[in-house]
């Protein structure tokens, strides 16, 4: 089953979470881009963000930024050579 546009939309307000720090959070501007505003929505709709605006990210909220953010990188990686 692939995304759809609103799971990768979600997607990228998670990676926007710094997760080294559980007091920084993110504020999305009522100007920003409707999808944004309607992705920060959903996530705090399911838990995982404090604000309709942003906030910060719940524990269930930080787990998901977490394993965003690592596959993310693991798809960032380049090929590994098979032989």
């Amino acid at each position: 089953m692939p995304y759809t546009k609103e799971q990768i939309e979600e997607l990228d307000v998670l990676l926007h979470y710094n997760l080294e720090s559980t007091l920084e959070g993110i504020k999305v501007h009522k100007t920003a881009k409707p999808e944004l505003i309607a992705a920060v929505k959903r996530l705090h709709e399911k838990g995982l963000i404090t604000q309709m605006d942003g906030g910060y990210l719940t524990d269930l909220g930080h787990e998901a930024a977490e394993h965003a953010q690592s596959l993310l990188l693991i798809l960032a990686q380049p090929q590994a050579m098979t032989s």
